[in-house]
């Protein structure tokens, strides 16, 4: 097959809007359509029993007033994640009541904004050079071509559909739990750390552009990074949703000062690392681990303004642990507030296999490659009918057995290829896979891999527009086929890749019945238990 091209053509961008439109309407209609079934005979099902009382407690506790809006409900012992997912799932509970819907609807309408974010991130992917310089409009300043443009389009839609139709985000995003929450600002910071990188390309061109390159050995200065800085607070949010945040500002604080560096050694900086330690990793630092620490306290204040928060008054208290601490000269609530930590991080270390810790559908991340191990979310089956209702977390088959290969190519063009547009998609999945293979022995479940979903359909959007630039028909060769016959040879690679896409669909049409509890009869139900990790 040989790579079309195309003279360069005006850009588009009525299309691109188009396409973000119809992803929304039926990211709204999928998310929101039934989302108050199923319940548990009008409670929260699986961890949403946690999660929404809490929620409703932040609520009562007179958040929206700015005061109270902590959890200090005893009943579980510990509360053992930050607060920010509570407060953001308390915004449904104060518009729609203390309902399935009021649980819900939050983390649905940020599933609907991963959607859309996915799309964007691809889209924007593909419209960057190999070397990282994005093209298109206002970054680069030079114009993509219509085959360029159309093929990122492509890319964008394709991974925005990926996205609609996966198991894992959509149930997840089906759910008044936590997850969800850190997705969509995982997914936002990497959107916003896109937009510094087109920043800092175009300014690197100007600079080079104007002969200005030499002036100094270590490169240009970059002045203040707003984009970097934003990707900061929402780095920050991610970790006040949970602890696992922390990993991604690790992988992607490293892979932004790494790309820092390429990009003054591609522009022939005289010496492009004492520039990036220079000039980039000190501002790094503040932008992507400080601003993301600031935020992350500035989530507990309310923990601070409330006097029944948990462990509020430990060290007035007489705690012995506290007092060894030799940190008397510490305000009390701050010592609370560390021992607090202290104490969830306690909670997460002993729950461990080795310490009985054992759960039915608990899974490994060896199991979340391909999903091959799920997740019960609900199950009851009619006293009359026999009929299953359940909601099975797992991903779409066709989207997630293609997650090894895809991810492995990525990993190749950027070691071997210095294709660093795979940095995001090989990174994101890393941050969010590696980091919990250091404590195999902790229960963990497949809701962890949510985090995965993105950076899959990222990677297949990618492969799915590089596949879109293929053609069995040669430029040369002559007209001697139907129009019809021509159009298709001449846009093989579309056609391949929408055979894929309408496969997704309709395996996700198959599965939709154990991903939303619509009632199943026993042979029904078999006929979706394609691994024996499902049951």
């Amino acid at each position: 097959m040989n790579e079309t091209t195309a003279a360069p053509a005006r850009h588009r961008p009525t299309r691109w809007w188009t396409i973000l439109t119809a992803l929304a309407v039926l990211g709204l209609a999928s998310r929101l359509i039934g989302l108050s079934h199923p319940t548990d005979s009008g409670t929260p099902v699986f961890d949403e029993k946690h999660y929404v009382p809490q929620s409703w407690q932040v609520l009562r506790g007179g958040w929206f007033a700015g005061v109270g809006g902590i959890e200090d409900n005893p009943a579980y012992g510990l509360v053992v994640h930050p607060p920010l997912g509570k407060h953001i799932e308390a915004i449904g509970l104060a518009v729609f009541g203390d309902t399935p819907f009021g649980w819900r609807i939050m983390s649905a309408l940020c599933a609907v904004g991963v959607i859309l974010l996915c799309a964007a991130v691809t889209r924007r992917l593909m419209l960057a050079a190999r070397d990282g310089a994005t093209a298109g409009a206002g970054a680069a300043g030079a114009p993509a071509d219509a085959a360029a443009v159309a093929a990122a389009d492509w890319a964008g839609l394709a991974a925005g559909v990926l996205a609609l139709c996966d198991g894992i985000l959509f149930v997840t995003g089906r759910s008044g739990m936590l997850d969800h929450f850190q997705v969509f600002f995982v997914v936002l910071t990497v959107y916003l750390l896109l937009r510094d990188h087109a920043q800092m390309e175009a300014r690197f061109r100007r600079v080079a552009a104007e002969g200005r390159m030499a002036d100094s050995s270590a490169g240009p200065r970059l002045g203040y990074r707003w984009w970097r800085f934003a990707a900061g607070v929402t780095l920050g949010c991610a970790v006040a949703v949970k602890w696992s945040g922390l990993y991604y500002i690790a992988f992607f604080g490293v892979a932004v000062v790494g790309i820092d560096w390429w990009r003054r050694h591609r522009f022939g900086v005289r010496q492009p690392l004492r520039g990036t330690l220079g000039r980039d990793c000190v501002p790094a630092v503040a932008s992507l681990v400080i601003v993301p620490a600031m935020v992350y306290i500035l989530s507990w204040r309310t923990w601070f303004s409330s006097e029944t928060s948990v462990f509020r008054h430990e060290a007035e208290a007489g705690n012995e642990r506290i007092a060894g601490w030799g940190l008397d000269f510490l305000p009390d609530s701050w010592l609370n507030f560390l021992y607090y930590h202290l104490s969830v991080l306690d909670f997460h270390e002993e729950l461990t296999n080795s310490n009985g810790h054992h759960h039915p559908w608990e899974s490994k991340p060896w199991d979340w490659i391909a999903s091959t191990r799920g997740l019960l979310y609900y199950s009851q089956t009619s006293d009359t009918t026999g009929d299953k209702e359940v909601v099975l977390l797992t991903g779409t088959p066709v989207i997630w057995f293609l997650a090894a290969p895809v991810l492995l190519w990525g990993l190749w063009r950027l070691a071997v290829r210095r294709d660093v547009r795979w940095a995001v998609p090989v990174v994101g999945y890393l941050a969010g896979f590696l980091p919990w293979l250091l404590n195999v022995d902790r229960q963990m479940y497949l809701f962890y891999a949510a985090n995965l979903a993105p950076f899959i359909v990222i990677g297949l959007g990618l492969l799915l527009g590089r596949i879109a630039t293929w053609s069995l028909r040669r430029p040369d060769a002559a007209a001697g086929a139907g129009r019809l016959t021509a159009f298709w040879l001449r846009r093989t690679g579309y056609a391949l890749g929408g055979i894929y896409l309408v496969l997704v669909v309709a395996v996700f049409l198959f599965f939709l019945p154990i991903f939303t509890g619509m009632p199943l009869t026993h042979t029904e139900w078999q006929l979706r238990m394609w691994l024996p990790g499902w049951t």
